[in-house]
């Protein structure tokens, strides 16, 4: 996927605000959700969002290898994370919200994090499905963050093929926004349901022919979004 560095800002920044509201998106953020394994609660957290019994434990420990000003404080909970329940520790939580909005050590981890262990995942899956264009990128790049992955039980749901198996990109990006949107609106957890503002977005984007991603801002979630000069 050969985005430019205007187009990857654009990407990162239209997640960053499905994510946290901020197109910078909020280092420090914490929410609390009941979408972890088996709906139990689970912590939130960052500029774009990794969970508790997801890829929480990577970060924190790139973190602390990092020596930042609460690196030595959070490694008491480093190898917990995602092994013992930390929702309710109002230690590691405060921690977690002071080294994101008070340590620039944090935010660098951050970034490198958001970028090995979701974009780069995303664009390497982009480019064995030969897909090629910027809007295709950020949709899947946010399927990555959002979902982990392009899931299985949303392409089963459309007959079109990605590029790699001789389909038309643009048919395929529009089948997959479609069927994600029907997914996301009928799914069992609330808190799922109420993100169909994505796919929302896609749709407009889709709508307007805007597959370069030139035509901007991009209206997300009622933020609007410009690539970072």
């Amino acid at each position: 996927m050969n985005l430019t560095p205007p187009q990857k800002s654009l990407l990162e920044r239209v997640v960053n605000v499905f994510e946290t509201g901020k197109t910078d998106g909020d280092y420090g953020l914490i929410a609390i959700f009941h979408d972890g394994p088996h709906n139990i609660r689970q912590v939130t957290y960052g500029r774009s969002q990794t969970t508790e019994y997801g890829k929480l434990r990577q970060m924190v420990q790139a973190y602390v290898a990092a020596n930042g000003i609460f690196s030595a404080a959070l490694r008491r909970y480093a190898d917990d994370v995602g092994s013992r329940p930390l929702t309710d520790n109002a230690d590691f939580k405060n921690l977690l919200r002071r080294a994101g909005r008070e340590d620039a050590v944090m935010q660098r981890v951050q970034d490198k994090f958001f970028d090995d262990a979701y974009f780069r995942p995303a664009m390497k899956w982009a480019d064995q499905e030969q897909f090629k264009l910027p809007l295709s990128a950020l949709v899947i790049y946010d399927s990555f963050i959002h979902s982990g992955s392009i899931l299985w039980v949303i392409r089963q749901r459309f007959p079109e093929n990605p590029p790699s198996l001789g389909g038309n990109e643009k048919a395929w990006t529009t089948a997959y926004v479609n069927a994600r949107h029907k997914w996301l609106g009928s799914h069992h957890r609330e808190v799922v349901r109420k993100t169909i503002y994505r796919t929302a977005c896609f749709k407009q984007q889709i709508q307007l022919g805007n597959w370069d991603l030139s035509k901007v801002p991009i209206i997300a979630n009622g933020i609007k979004v410009m690539p970072k000069v």
